[in-house]
């Protein structure tokens, strides 16, 4: 089957009968998915993902995700970049529902205050524009924290490294790539 890169197509019933919704990712008979730096990554840790596209809405969020793909939001995990108040960078992974209280994670990791970096910031350290931040392949090493109950997904929903781009993995094998240290900070807004 042959697809124009504008066209947006899911299989909707058994009928093969097609809406408007998600790419579909083929075009003249080859997978036109991108390949990040985090891509590389996980193809050179050999582990298992899948990837899905979907129509990037600029300060859409975790929402637009779920909502395009029809995955639960809180399989879909937010990958942030955030500074101590040396600066110093590190990387939060938390649930597409759920914000990070800063303060509970500040306390957790012993360092003043915890604060979202800004978005130049964010892109300098992990070589990723926001909206697109994958935690592999990162530019520059930086510690993970990782909400614990991501841990309990049956699948796990996180940015393939560029906007609207996402990559679906056992949320074990986020553990085994990136030794996170696990945290219980994530609150509902």
């Amino acid at each position: 089957m042959v697809v124009h890169a504008d066209c947006f197509l899911r299989p909707v019933n058994q009928l093969g009968l097609f809406s408007k919704k998600v790419r579909c990712g083929i075009l003249s008979g080859r997978n036109k998915y991108p390949v990040t730096q985090g891509i590389r990554f996980l193809r050179a840790a050999k582990v298992p993902f899948t990837e899905f596209l979907y129509e990037y809405e600029e300060r859409g969020g975790t929402a637009v995700c779920a909502r395009e793909l029809e995955i639960d939001e809180h399989a879909a995990i937010k990958t942030l970049i955030m500074e101590d108040e040396n600066k110093a960078p590190l990387i939060v992974l938390m649930h597409g529902d759920l914000e990070v209280s800063t303060k509970e994670l500040a306390r957790l990791i012993g360092v003043k205050t915890i604060k979202p970096c800004e978005p130049a910031v964010a892109s300098k350290h992990s070589g990723y524009l926001v909206g697109g931040t994958s935690p592999f392949g990162v530019r520059r090493k930086m510690p993970v924290y990782m909400e614990e109950t991501i841990l309990n997904l049956p699948k796990a929903y996180i940015n393939g490294g560029k906007r609207g781009f996402l990559v679906a993995l056992d949320p074990q094998d986020l553990r085994k790539l990136l030794d996170p240290v696990l945290v219980k900070v994530g609150i509902r807004v």
